[in-house]
């Protein structure tokens, strides 16, 4: 039996949807699993830390490069070869015996995860015609946007049947089958313009994003902005940027055509999306540890206490392009920031013994927000790229992105840690003085060093309210960051964009069709 052409293209939507839910949720099953590498591998804390951010790291100063490489080799090809890479380093991953060869291997993970976003959004641009790409690319986002709960869900019932590995081994079928489902569904295309290789561009894009990305890690990891690992970091990140800008305006051939950020739909897209994602990522990293360590849930059920922002994205993301129809893209995506910050609003109220369904609540408003800004945004910023440059749009979008959720997740993290340590002093300070400095360290460490001493359980209680207090504070910086994310919208993207031919026109002219 023989299917349509919509079949064909339903089904190639959800093979490239799930190759992107794969990487996406890498970078949140990893978490459930942490406590049980620790203890297996004998791993601190740093290599716990880096076990996650490896790749992290890699994933984000590699997706422009990838997507240079999917334009000229060809969008199908380079997928697959991404994950084949994706899906043996996960079993060399689950395999590892030490926490070096698991930091080395979730690295090379990075490198095949690097490929999926640019190179799927670059399939769906020129497989799907263009009056149909709004929904298409809310169908995509949507399966991105269920990473956020599916990860710890997934990870969580596995660690309850099996090892830590298993996390990993997951993904080798999964990629096995997507690979062999794109060679049915996706026909290769690539750059039908004469390749040139401008090397300085590779290779200075791929050195900025990676020093920023490394030195926002590094700020939020030691918690101190201004060290040279940190702040020279990001100073010597954003000097590349400069110098990557230099350089390509006046190389013939550029892989990054600077003239896509003076586009109102691409740089304004790519902003909102990119300020969504630092203040839903640095929100969700709050929550992990005020379900776990305030609430007393399990890996499992935190995954399940997640899903109404899966949910609420799903539903948005995927009505997203009906709604921009109807109300236009500058309203769809403040709308959808609006959201987000009323869903922190909500998590304001949030106490130690506060019932689960307000956090549900705000939790699926949150989900409908981000649904709206990436099903939104996504479509917005590719109507400014051409086809033959749809993969480094593509990576564009997503490493700018890629870095607001590590940003939101230093910075929130940070104020988090600066916070709780002042509103904990009362407990840190009747603890022994040799344990002051690790118990600070978080509430987690906290909570340690209070059962090991056989503190009183008021303590415990005492650190849990510090906490709770912390959290509401670095709440008004997510809150602050999505309001500002509203202006900017309201001020800079375009409400209407017939199509590539006028998002061309507003680039030229510097103008914002209304």
């Amino acid at each position: 039996m023989t299917t349509g052409p919509k079949q064909q293209q339903s089904l190639l939507l959800v093979v490239v949807g799930a190759c992107f839910l794969m990487v996406m949720m890498d970078n949140t099953i990893l978490n459930v699993a942490l406590q049980a590498i620790q203890r297996d591998l004998h791993a601190d804390n740093s290599q716990l830390q880096w076990a996650v951010d490896a790749y992290i790291l890699v994933y984000a100063s590699l997706m422009f490069t990838a997507g240079v490489i999917a334009d000229r080799w060809g969008r199908r090809r380079t997928l697959a070869v991404g994950l084949v890479i994706f899906a043996v380093a996960s079993a060399l991953s689950a395999s590892a015996g030490t926490p070096g060869s698991l930091i080395l291997w979730r690295a090379v993970m990075g490198i095949g995860g690097a490929v999926v976003p640019p190179a799927t959004l670059a399939i769906i641009k020129n497989a799907v015609p263009e009056d149909e790409q709004g929904r298409a690319m809310g169908v995509w986002a949507a399966l991105g946007g269920l990473s956020v709960a599916f990860g710890p869900i997934l990870g969580g019932a596995l660690l309850e049947r099996f090892w830590w590995g298993s996390v990993f081994l997951i993904n080798v079928p999964v990629a096995a089958l997507c690979v062999a489902l794109l060679f049915v569904t996706a026909r290769e295309s690539r750059s039908a313009a004469e390749f040139h290789l401008d090397l300085p561009g590779l290779l200075l894009s791929t050195a900025a994003i990676g020093a920023v990305v490394y030195g926002v890690i590094r700020a939020g990891e030691d918690n101190d902005w201004f060290a040279p690992a940190s702040a020279g970091m990001i100073l010597l990140g954003t000097l590349l940027v400069v110098a990557l800008v230099v350089v390509e305006r006046r190389t013939a051939h550029p892989v990054l055509d600077v003239n896509l950020f003076r586009s109102a739909p691409f740089a304004g897209g790519t902003t909102a999306v990119s300020l969504a994602f630092f203040a839903l990522t640095g929100g969700t990293f709050l929550l992990v540890f005020h379900v776990q360590l305030v609430l007393g849930h399990s890996p499992l059920e935190l995954g399940l206490i997640l899903l109404p922002v899966a949910v609420g994205s799903v539903c948005s993301a995927v009505s997203s392009a009906g709604v921009v129809r109807r109300w236009g893209f500058r309203r769809t995506v403040t709308a959808g920031l609006l959201l987000l910050a009323l869903s922190f609003a909500g998590l304001l109220l949030a106490t130690q013994t506060s019932p689960l369904w307000e956090l549900e609540v705000s939790l699926l408003v949150a989900g409908l927000g981000m649904g709206f800004v990436m099903g939104a945004t996504t479509a917005l910023a590719m109507t400014a790229v051409p086809a033959d440059k749809a993969g480094v749009g593509g990576a564009v979008n997503n490493t700018l992105r890629q870095v607001g959720a590590a940003l939101g997740v230093a910075v929130m993290g940070s104020v988090l840690s600066m916070a709780y340590r002042d509103h904990a002093s009362a407990v840190l300070d009747a603890l022994p003085a040799h344990l002051r400095g690790q118990a600070g360290d978080s509430l987690g460490a906290t909570l340690f060093v209070l059962i090991e001493g056989r503190q009183a359980p008021a303590r415990a209680v005492q650190a849990q309210g510090a906490f709770v207090d912390a959290m509401h504070i670095t709440l008004w910086v997510g809150i602050g960051v999505l309001l500002l994310g509203a202006v900017t919208t309201l001020a800079w993207v375009p409400n209407r964009v017939a199509g590539r031919a006028e998002a061309l026109r507003t680039s030229s002219s510097g103008g914002r069709p209304s």
